[in-house]
Formats: structure tokens, sequence, C-alpha cells
């Protein structure tokens, strides 16, 4: 492993007494792969699209490092909403914990959406990001996705969905479950309008997302070892009592139960949607 090869560096003082050690390693230059538990440099990793070299472990992507995976560079044009996100259960701490989310990741709230082109083909995007408040939809959330499906369907483009949430927000109550179904008819006068949608399920995509518009897409497509589902597959085991088969609501079983249409590796992300869009042209 990497980290055996990392030494302490002994100093001693004049009278042979061992110097108080202090590592001149930066802070946050390393990152531990929870799969294989390898230690590696978080620059090389960013440089192999945040996927391990040792295991294929797919790291979750931040909105913006998506985006600069998937849209050409220098194209993305972000959607303006004058939308702000309520507090209906009038819950101090929600509104705290929004501010101090918006500060350390500089995201105004859980998905990014706008206009790029995905090998100079015009399309809509939609990235959710795992960053704030775990993806988590809510009256913003919600809205965002439901402009960006319109906006689609006024331009005749096709949109592209990244999902990535624990699912509703409960900090808001009956208005985040409202998003399911507003969501879920935006998408239906998508389909109406002939317009191609393409979802993607990454890693998690639970909750209220899986059960609206996440699985309403034309094709949906999913990263490797992706969990995928409703509810957890803990609480799924203690509700009905029964063991679980190995590899439950990974990628890979859903694909293997026809869920999804496609499991696909990071690096050849861009490249397959390039080919559907071309395709359902």
């Amino acid at each position: 492993m990497v980290i055996d090869k990392i030494k302490k560096r002994i100093e001693y003082n004049d009278d042979g007494v061992e110097k108080e050690h202090r590592s001149d390693i930066p802070v946050g230059m390393w990152v531990k792969c929870e799969k294989c538990k390898e230690i590696l440099y978080k620059e090389d990793l960013h440089k192999n699209y945040s996927i391990c070299p040792n295991c294929g472990n797919h790291f979750r992507l931040s909105s913006r490092r998506r985006i600069e995976q998937i849209i050409d560079a220098g194209t993305f044009e972000e959607f303006k909403l004058d939308v702000s996100t309520d507090n209906p259960l009038k819950m101090d701490e929600y509104i705290k914990k929004l501010s101090a989310l918006k500060e350390k990741t500089g995201l105004d709230e859980a998905v990014k959406c706008g206009l790029g082109s995905i090998n100079s083909e015009k399309v809509v995007i939609c990235v959710m990001d795992s960053n704030f408040l775990m993806g988590s939809m809510g009256k913003v959330v919600g809205e965002k996705i439901t402009y960006s499906v319109e906006k689609a369907i006024e331009l005749k483009l096709p949109i592209i969905i990244f999902c990535a949430s624990g699912g509703a927000r409960m900090q808001e109550g009956i208005v985040s479950l409202m998003q399911m179904a507003k969501t879920s008819a935006a998408i239906k006068k998508l389909n109406k309008a002939g317009n191609l949608y393409i979802s993607v399920l990454t890693d998690p995509t639970y909750g209220g997302v899986t059960a609206s518009f996440a699985s309403l897409g034309d094709i949906i497509l999913a990263e490797p070892s992706a969990m995928i589902g409703f509810a957890g597959p803990r609480v799924i085991k203690q509700t009905i009592g029964q063991d679980l088969p190995d590899g439950f609501q990974t990628s890979e079983f859903l694909l293997e139960h026809g869920f999804i249409d496609k499991v696909v590796n990071r690096k050849e992300m861009k490249e397959t949607i390039y080919k559907l869009i071309k395709f359902n042209k």
C-alpha cells in the first residue's frame, strides 16, 4: 500500500533526544478508498475520473467535477432561477444548516442545472450533488428539475439527469413529497413532446428521487456498484425478516433484474451518452 511507503521522519536535538515529530505532509492530499482501503494521492485520483486505480471503486463526485467530465469545456450555462428554500416546519436548525452548507460547498442547492454541449451536441443537463444535504429533494430541487424539463421541451433538446440522492427532504415535510408528483408530471409532458430523457443513477440514489424522475428515463444508465433503491437494505431486511440476496440494490443487481438498461464506467459515460443522443436524433 502507498501508506506503507510513508516513513516517519525522526530528528534529534543536540543532546540526542528525539524531537517532537510533526508531519510535513499537507492535509487533504490523500484519500482512502472505502472499498479496498488503499491510500490514494487525491490529484492522481481526480485525473483518473475519481476511480480507484486498484479496485475500480467509483468515488462520489461533486456536481462541478461531474459537469467538467461530461460537458464540453466552456459550454455550460447554469440556469438562474429566482427561487429560495422555504422552512414550512419552522425548524431553526434547518436554516442554519443550509447557510453552513452553502458556505462550505459553494452550492445554492442540491442540484445544478443548465445548458451545455456533449461533443458539440446541445443538451439540458441536471446534476445532483450528494455533498448538499445528501442530495435530498425539497422545493428548490423539484423546481429546478421541473424548470429544466420544461426548458428542454421549449428548446427541443434532450435532457440528461445525473441522480444522487438520499430521497425527499424531511425538513420540508409534505412540500418535499409534492416534488415527486411535480417532477413526474413534467417528465410525462417531456415524453409527449418526444424529447429524449437519459437518467443516470449514481451512488446513492434512494427514496423519493428513485420513486419519481430517476426511474422515468427513456434510457436508464448507472455507474458500477451504485446503490439504488427506495428504502435501504437494512430497513428492508428488518421489515421482511429475511436475508437479502448478494449484491442487492447494486446497479449490477438491478441490471440483471431489468430495472436499468446499462452499467457504464465513468470513463465511458460521456461517449455513451453522446452515442445515445446521436442514435435517437
